[in-house]
């Protein structure tokens, strides 16, 4: 019985893997999963975490964006919190990737929340 719930799991997850994937194809976005180091990106994805995480003594909201490929961590210096920027909301993100502690970073980018909902 666990075995089918782990696999039921696991076709979720890929199903939704495969919807993000078909959404960044359809807006013309970059594959986070095929972003590099200091490349200027549109990426696309769903919010799976925000966390307020202070950086140097100043506030900075973070927020994991997935996109099916991979993740890519999205940080806004100064700012406490953004309205409408929760987990589960899904935006697109321009900026510039950068690398930090092995993981993509876009710092302070232009976003745009995509609608709540499949509109």
């Amino acid at each position: 019985m666990l075995d089918r719930l782990a696999d039921i799991s696991a076709s979720q997850e890929d199903l939704e893997s495969e919807e993000l994937r078909e959404d960044a194809e359809t807006t013309g976005c970059t594959r986070i999963g095929d972003s590099r180091d200091r490349q200027i990106v549109t990426v696309t994805g769903t919010l799976r975490t925000v966390t307020l995480r202070p950086r140097a003594g100043v506030p900075a909201l973070e927020a994991e964006l997935f996109d099916g490929s991979a993740a890519l961590d999205v940080v806004w210096l100064g700012r406490r919190s953004i309205v409408g920027i929760e987990p589960g909301r899904k935006l697109i993100a321009s900026g510039r990737v950068s690398m930090s502690r092995g993981r993509r970073v876009l710092f302070n980018p232009k976003y745009e929340l995509r609608p709540l909902g499949r509109e």
